[in-house]
């Protein structure tokens, strides 16, 4: 067996996750371990197998033409500081209890340095329509060469400053601009710190108006496109009161920042009308207006109905106009065309008698 790639040394802040990777090749194809070394120096290798350390250490392993293994490490802390080692073999009693293998296992080690996190004072601070976000870390702490403002996955602003203080400022309302902000301080391991700008529920209706058809089931949706998400969404409609699904007809769906109504059988006396829905989460509440009509089954004939009574009034019309047309309107042309050829035929009998006559 031998190594295709080894696991490399790194440095990471305790909470934060580390993965090594290791790949080997050989015939057969090698079997591949994970073990470990702490830095105590009374500590001795100890193999490590997936779900150890209480469920923070995951292990993957492919065997397909060559070997390749993963081992991912969550929620570190100083504890998983020490020698990590990849090791390979493809002896036949490479795990035997009494024989030793004829191949010994061969072996690769990464250092994986758990630094205590720093602490990250952060805040915000709202005058004159501008959002003031801000970070500082506390000493002691990395060195520094730059800052990063994230909001997801977008980059917002970056500079070279070496100062442990860092902000970011924001034109607008806070009800505008709410979500998880991340100020990031380039260092060996990179420090990132979360800024929250937190608000009620701003909730909104996917449409103001939505129509359905008598018996058909309708469907009303609310949403929050703000931080937090709601905790608890609720229904109402105007003249009614709090919707449930224990009443039959109603049924609610909500997932953190969306909720949805279903009216089973729309009515158009019963379910015509106003619907509000409420979001609520630890900052306040928020609420939206929807408004449902329910129109009749026939509704869409009558585009169609009005179509086909357009053409019969103009096939009446029609009708009565050739009825009532006067025979003097006839073309003169169909007589006239006729007349000389009945002559012609006369005049030419009357020739033949005369002759016969004269005979």
């Amino acid at each position: 067996a031998g190594f295709i790639k080894s696991p490399l040394s790194q440095k990471r802040l305790t909470q934060d996750s580390v993965e090594l990777y290791c790949e080997a090749i050989g015939n057969p194809i090698p079997e591949i371990q994970w073990w470990f070394e702490g830095n105590d120096p009374n500590e001795t290798y100890a193999q490590l197998w997936d779900g150890a350390r209480q469920d923070r250490v995951k292990i993957n392993a492919t065997y397909n033409l060559h070997s390749t293994s993963t081992i991912s490490i969550a929620n570190l802390t100083s504890d998983d500081s020490g020698m990590y080692e990849c090791r390979a073999s493809n002896d036949p009693d490479r795990n035997h209890l009494s024989k030793s293998p004829k191949v010994k296992w061969i072996r690769s080690q990464a250092n994986v340095f758990v630094i205590e996190r720093p602490e990250i004072a952060t805040q915000v601070s709202e005058s004159s329509g501008k959002l003031t976000l801000s970070c500082n870390v506390s000493a002691p702490h990395l060195a520094i060469t730059g800052h990063k403002w994230m909001h997801g996955e977008k980059l917002l602003e970056q500079d070279e400053s070496t100062s442990a203080f860092t902000s970011y400022t924001i034109n607008g309302k806070r009800e505008e601009h709410s979500g998880v902000y991340e100020c990031v301080y380039e260092a060996n391991p990179q420090i990132r710190g979360q800024v929250n700008i937190s608000v009620p529920p701003q909730v909104v209706a996917y449409k103001k108006s939505e129509h359905g058809n008598e018996g058909d089931t309708g469907v009303l949706t609310c949403k929050n496109p703000s931080f937090p998400a709601v905790t608890t969404w609720s229904w109402y409609k105007s003249g009614h009161g709090l919707l449930e699904n224990a009443s039959g007809r109603y049924i609610i769906k909500s997932s953190g920042n969306k909720t949805e109504l279903r009216i089973l059988k729309l009515d158009i006396e019963q379910d015509t009308g106003d619907y509000f829905c409420n979001g609520t989460n630890s900052y306040g509440t928020g609420d939206a207006t929807v408004n449902l009509r329910v129109r009749s089954r026939l509704a869409a004939l009558w585009p169609f109905l009005g179509i086909v009574a357009e053409v019969l009034v103009l096939v009446t019309i029609i009708f009565i106009y050739e009825k009532r047309r006067k025979p003097d309107e006839v073309p003169d042309d169909d007589d006239g065309g006729s007349a000389p050829l009945k002559s012609n035929a006369t005049n030419h009998k009357d020739k033949n008698v005369r002759q016969r006559n004269a005979n």
